[in-house]
């Protein structure tokens, strides 16, 4: 049996809370679960202690058992120091968009048709001196 250390969403709309839970991978998001592990409400600050809460032991349990953390709770757990810290590499993260990079072209040429616009009457200019 898939073990998944994840959230379930509880609370009405709008108004989310989320419990940890331990829960077999192919039962569904907010359905059957083995053990209540913890509770998250995303609504409180995130210096207030109490928007994380969980049993720090019976998650290790679990994790000795097998279980895997999703995304979400593998990040709640490096900051509550139970498990180590992991790289991720997300080299799309910081690139900007096509419409972003779109714009930034068109500035650019703007800028390049506007100095090679003021530099054509100054080089004009010494030109008709020597002519004369």
């Amino acid at each position: 049996m898939a073990m998944k250390i994840r959230l379930a969403r509880g609370g009405s709309k709008k108004r989310p809370f989320y419990r940890i839970v331990a829960a077999d991978s192919r039962m569904p998001r907010d359905g059957r679960f083995i053990e209540k592990l913890g509770t998250y409400n995303p609504l409180l600050a995130k210096d207030n202690e109490e928007r994380v809460k969980m049993n720090v032991e019976r998650i290790q349990y679990w994790l000795d058992q097998g279980a895997q953390a999703t995304d979400r709770v593998a990040r709640m757990l490096e900051a509550a120091g139970v498990v180590a810290k992991t790289e991720r590499a997300n080299p799309k993260k910081g690139t900007p968009g096509k419409k972003a990079v779109e714009r930034a072209e068109e500035k650019a040429a703007k800028v390049a048709a506007a100095a090679e616009a003021a530099a054509a009457p100054a080089e004009e200019a010494p030109a008709e001196e020597t002519a004369e």
